[in-house]
Parts: C-alpha cells; sequence; structure tokens
C-alpha cells in the first residue's frame, strides 16, 4: 500500500510540473549563418523565453539565399516543437526572385511576431557629396535629373535589399542611375568609400561608423518615420510620399500550429522584445524590436510580400 501510495504521489508531482519541462527542447530554425545580426537576436531571444517556453536550440541552416532555412521549417511538424526566422528575403524577395521556391510564403508558415525591423539608409560618398554640392535628397535627385546617367549605385548583387531599394528609389524619384551589383555588401561598401560608385542604400547597422567618422554622408533612411538611430536624418519618405523599404524579421512556424501554442510562443517572445535588457542588446545593433500580435504580423508579412512583386519585376533581377 505504501509504495502505491509513493507511485501515485510521484505521478500527481510529475503532472503538476511545468509543460515546458516534459518537452524535448524547442528548434528555432534560422536561415542565415551562424554570428550575423538575425543570429544574435535569435540567441538572445532564446535565452530569455527559457523560463516560459523551456530551453529553445538555435539551428543554422544557412544557404540558397535563406531559402533551406525557411523550407525547413515549412516542411516541419505543426506540434511547437520547431520554429524559424522569417526575414525580408526569405518570405517577401524570394518568392519573386528565385524562378523555383521550395515553399510558399504566404501559405506554408504561421506567424508568431515580428522581432526587429533595422532601418536601411542611403549614403553617398562625402567627397562626392561635397564635390557635387548634394546635401539633401533632393539635391540629389536635381542632380541625377539634370545629369541623366552620370551617377551609378552599388549594392550587394542582384535581387539584394540594396538593388531593390535603388529601383524602387529611381522609380519614385523619376530618375536614372547606373546600378552595379557586387558579391555582396561589404565590397558594395568599399566600392562607395572609395569613389568608385555614388551612392549606397546599405544596412544602417553596416553603414553607422563610416557615417560618424565622416567618410560617407547619411541624405534619408527608407523607414517612414526618423529613425531613433539616427534621428537627425530625415526619411526618403518626407521627399517621396509613401517610401518605405526596411530590413525585418521575425519568428514563424510550419502552417497548422494550434492557437493556443501560437499565443503562447507570442506571450514569451514579446514579453522577452519588450524588456529593457533585449531592447538596450538590439540598439548596440541599431535594430529596433518590433513585438506584434500573431495577426498583426502575418498581415505585415503579406503586405510585404505584395510590395516587393512589383519591385523585384520591375527590377528584372533573377535568380535561376
Amino acid at each position: 500500500m505504501q509504495r502505491r501510495q509513493l507511485l501515485l504521489s510521484g505521478i500527481a508531482a510529475a503532472a503538476a510540473m511545468p509543460s515546458f519541462a516534459q518537452q524535448r527542447p524547442i528548434r528555432l530554425i534560422v536561415p542565415y549563418a551562424p554570428g550575423g545580426p538575425i543570429d544574435v537576436t535569435a540567441r538572445l531571444l532564446a535565452e530569455r523565453v527559457k523560463e516560459s517556453l523551456g530551453t529553445i536550440i538555435i539551428d543554422n541552416k544557412p544557404g540558397g539565399g535563406g531559402n533551406i532555412g525557411a523550407d525547413a521549417v515549412a516542411k516541419a511538424a505543426p506540434d511547437g516543437m520547431t520554429i524559424g526566422i522569417a526575414a525580408t528575403a526569405t518570405h517577401a524577395i524570394n518568392p519573386w526572385l528565385f524562378t523555383k521556391m521550395p515553399y510558399d510564403a504566404a501559405r506554408d508558415f504561421t506567424a508568431i511576431t515580428q522581432m526587429v525591423r533595422v532601418p536601411n539608409v542611403l549614403v553617398v560618398n562625402a567627397e562626392t557629396a561635397a564635390r557635387l554640392k548634394i546635401n539633401t535628397l533632393a539635391d540629389l535627385i536635381a542632380y541625377a535629373k539634370a545629369n541623366p546617367g552620370k551617377l551609378n549605385y552599388g549594392s550587394g548583387g542582384n535581387g539584394s535589399a540594396g538593388h531593390l531599394a535603388g529601383e524602387m528609389f529611381k522609380r519614385d524619384a523619376g530618375i536614372f542611375a547606373v546600378h552595379i551589383p557586387y558579391n555582396g555588401g561589404n565590397p558594395a561598401q568599399l566600392a562607395l568609400l572609395s569613389g568608385q560608385v555614388d551612392f549606397n542604400f546599405d544596412n544602417l547597422a553596416t553603414a553607422a561608423p563610416n557615417i560618424r567618422a565622416g567618410k560617407l554622408k547619411a541624405l534619408a533612411v527608407t523607414t517612414l518615420q526618423r529613425s531613433p538611430m539616427l534621428p537627425d536624418v530625415p526619411p526618403v519618405a518626407d521627399t517621396l510620399k509613401g517610401f518605405s523599404i526596411d530590413t525585418w524579421w521575425g519568428l514563424v512556424g510550419p502552417a497548422g500550429m494550434q492557437h493556443d501554442v501560437v499565443q503562447r510562443m507570442n506571450q514569451a517572445f514579446v514579453a522577452a522584445l519588450r524588456s529593457p535588457e533585449v531592447k538596450t542588446r538590439f540598439a548596440s545593433l541599431l535594430a529596433e524590436p518590433v513585438p506584434t500580435m500573431p495577426e498583426a504580423f502575418a498581415a505585415f508579412m503579406h503586405a510585404e510580400l505584395a510590395k516587393y512583386e512589383k519591385v523585384v519585376k520591375a527590377s528584372g533581377a533573377k535568380v535561376d
């Protein structure tokens, strides 16, 4: 009898334990290599939600412009044990850039929350700006209209965020500038610093050190409002109404996840994103936390997918 009572009491105690303690670790797939901003922010959040969700293991699956990792999320069981990062490239640009996609960005995922927004910034080589007397975005547009084809801009490659931002800018401003693609963001920035190209749309986190050093002149940020990281620089939208193109990423799971599981994850990650420690750490990466409800993030990704369809098709960029 005593042995039976001990057994029953043990079962009762186990039943009272938090549910995450009985689960295997949650896998969070990052579709990019370790060490970058997306990987760093994912690891930071995984640590912050450990008490509410249990252990989260980061699984880096780079390749295919992010498609390999995103596809692994899409193909996982919708049991809440595998989630992943959705980013501008994987869920807005790639579906229009790649001839063949292994997943459907609109249907194969469950939105959990947006994580981060990082502004892009239109930067001009400081010496070029001084020589051409370009001090504002309006000055750049006026020079380009008066000197068609004389300006060029660099990017990290055909179909990259910098390329598409440049094409959007040319379209909205009614100007022409030659696009020069490089093999990655770093070579594109080096080309700008050396004066091989006149302007770039660069990630703020990458461009900031050279802006502070006076080597690059920031003319405008690409968010609709001013960025708290660069408060003295106006948005492109002040000159070209509605212009908005920035870098973002967030958390998704496979399609078909249960509503209560999604809500539990959303609450945990949103609380982490709102914590002062996370805000401070993200600020050091020049990234702004953007906690949202699942429905809001789903609507946002849908709108981004539609926006980039026009931009990518207009650019003519394609990856076979």
